[in-house]
């Protein structure tokens, strides 16, 4: 039995219309651009991987909430377990971009890191 999708890619700018097709145990991919589309489309139809962005409450008055986003790609299929434990955050120290949030999300290698700069407030 064949199987086949038609997505766009994201992995670079082209943003390439590709075929994937599934043959019995193989991925054939058609219409990508570059390397990188191939890659990305058989990702995106076996396991698909986003990164999360979003915000953490402070105890900060003059800055209640700091952006914040996972450190790598996570399973699309998990991102709900991640934001429950992301919403549990409380941020108690003056963070810059890239200083670490929170260690080891859901237990994984996946950090959540500030993308915000908390310290140009005066505290």
């Amino acid at each position: 039995m064949r199987q086949s999708v038609t997505i766009t890619c994201i992995s670079c700018p082209l943003g390439c219309e590709i075929d994937v097709t599934k043959k019995g145990t193989e991925w054939e991919v058609e219409g990508n651009q570059c390397k990188n589309g191939k890659k990305y489309a058989v990702q995106e139809v076996t396991n698909p991987m986003r990164s999360i962005t979003s915000t953490v409450k402070t105890v900060f008055k003059d800055f209640p909430r700091v952006s914040v986003k996972t450190d790598r790609d996570v399973p699309l299929k998990d991102i709900f377990e991640y934001m429950k434990e992301i919403n549990d955050v409380t941020v108690d120290t003056r963070l810059k971009p890239g200083d670490i949030v929170k260690t080891s999300l859901l237990g994984s290698e996946v950090n959540l890191v500030a993308t915000s700069d908390m310290t140009c407030i005066d505290s």
